[in-house]
């Protein structure tokens, strides 16, 4: 196995009365930087030595600023890391945070220290055991039955590669990268294990690792369903539930591919669908998605209210239903009619893809697609995170910073 500095390295926590600007964050190697309120900054990492504290402590010193504070932080063992864990399925009063064993990278993996992750819909499901109708003996497969089979949620993350497995020569120690984890979970903790084969691809430099981890569940999910309809310019989209983590990236990705959309949302989220690239919103809470005469090419359900049965009438002929959530009698009559008819019906993302979470993340850094971001918790306040998200109302994505600590 390889690693980096980090793993052997010991934990500070240095606070100085200034607010210091990003121009220090990139100085601070492997170190975070939090502004506080009140003035102060926390900066909080790993030194390999105490050479490199001196010489950090010599820097801000010489710069004039001044240093309230200077700290090993808690003495967690090396073989360890703090994660949100549920022990049951429940409300998010569930999850705590606690210190478990650190995992390792075998062959064909890599560990990465995670800066950042979501809270995703799919993460609330998981919880709370809120299973579209049909699909709880699949789903508990993998959840669990009775207790959490997965304890540590998150189903992304963005950070730094600290350890590859023994072999693993495709992505190097010391990168900063994005990963979909899928249904193996994990990202909801200070490291996690990545198949290196998997969704993992590099994160713009000019990305936060908030920006960045706001983008991979929703960024990925929405290209791999849109993929499958195979949108030209001029085609017509309407993405339903369009300002959630999906709904935000299908909007500016079918945008960029020159379809003309038309996003389903409240009215307090639509000048935020429009900024997105939308053509037009239609409130579902005055209006019927499925009612009028306009018909698309390709209909987005990322809320599971529009089955084929409800808006067979808005596709065009030859059209594409993209059922991103949907339970399992919606899934298994859509593909019976589609049988039928000349309309393909696409019900799952298909195998989660390196070169599309690249694809997001280029067209991130072109300034093409923009992360949507609601709020971001520090890691402590996860649960408050998962509050957020069981309302339903989110806007685009709810990250957790993990590796910041409040005062």
């Amino acid at each position: 196995m390889t690693t980096s500095p980090d793993l052997d390295s010991r934990l500070y926590e240095i606070r100085v009365a200034s607010h210091l600007d990003d121009r220090w964050a990139a100085s601070f190697d492997g170190m975070s930087l939090v502004r506080e309120p009140g003035g102060t900054t926390l900066l909080r990492g790993y030194l390999p030595d105490q050479s490199a504290l001196h010489g950090l402590l010599a820097r801000l010193r010489d710069a004039g600023v001044p240093l309230l504070s200077v700290g090993a932080a808690s003495a967690q063992s090396a073989a360890e890391m703090r994660a949100a864990v549920h022990h049951r399925f429940g409300e998010p009063e569930v999850v705590a945070i606690e210190t478990i064993q650190r995992p390792e990278p075998a062959p064909g993996e890599l560990l990465i220290r995670v800066h950042a992750t979501t809270v995703s819909a799919a993460d609330h499901r998981a919880r709370a055991r809120d299973i579209p109708a049909g699909l709880l003996l699949p789903s508990s497969l993998v959840l669990g039955f009775v207790r959490p089979r997965r304890p540590v949620l998150g189903m992304d993350a963005a950070g730094v590669v600290v350890a590859v497995g023994p072999g693993e020569t495709r992505v190097a120690v010391g990168g900063e990268v994005v990963a979909m984890l899928g249904s193996r979970f994990g990202g909801h903790a200070e490291y996690a294990i990545v198949d290196a084969a998997g969704a993992v691809a590099v994160k713009p430099p000019a990305l936060s690792f908030e920006a960045a981890a706001a983008l991979v569940f929703g960024g990925i999910t929405a290209r791999a369903y849109l993929r499958q309809a195979d949108i030209r310019p001029g085609m017509r989209v309407l993405v339903n539930g369009a300002s959630g983590a999906v709904g935000t990236a299908a909007v500016q990705l079918a945008h960029a591919l020159g379809a003309r959309v038309t996003g389903v949302t409240s009215a307090r989220n639509r000048d935020l669908v429009l900024s997105l690239g939308a053509e037009r919103v239609i409130d579902h809470e005055a209006e019927d998605l499925a009612a009028g005469a306009e018909r698309y090419d390709v209909i987005v359900d990322c809320v599971g209210n529009a089955p084929l049965a409800r808006v067979r009438d808005r596709l065009a002929p030859h059209g594409s239903l993209l059922l991103v959530a949907a339970g399992l009698r919606s899934l298994l009559s859509a593909r019976r009619q589609a049988r039928r008819e000349e309309i393909r019906i696409v019900t799952g993302p298909g195998r989660l893809r390196s070169e599309d979470l690249a694809h997001v993340m280029g067209l991130a850094e072109a300034g093409r697609v923009r992360p949507v971001i609601d709020r971001i918790f520090p890691f402590e306040q996860i649960a408050d995170a998962h509050h957020l998200v069981d309302t339903g109302r989110k806007r685009g994505s709810v990250v957790v910073a993990v590796d910041v600590i409040p005062a």
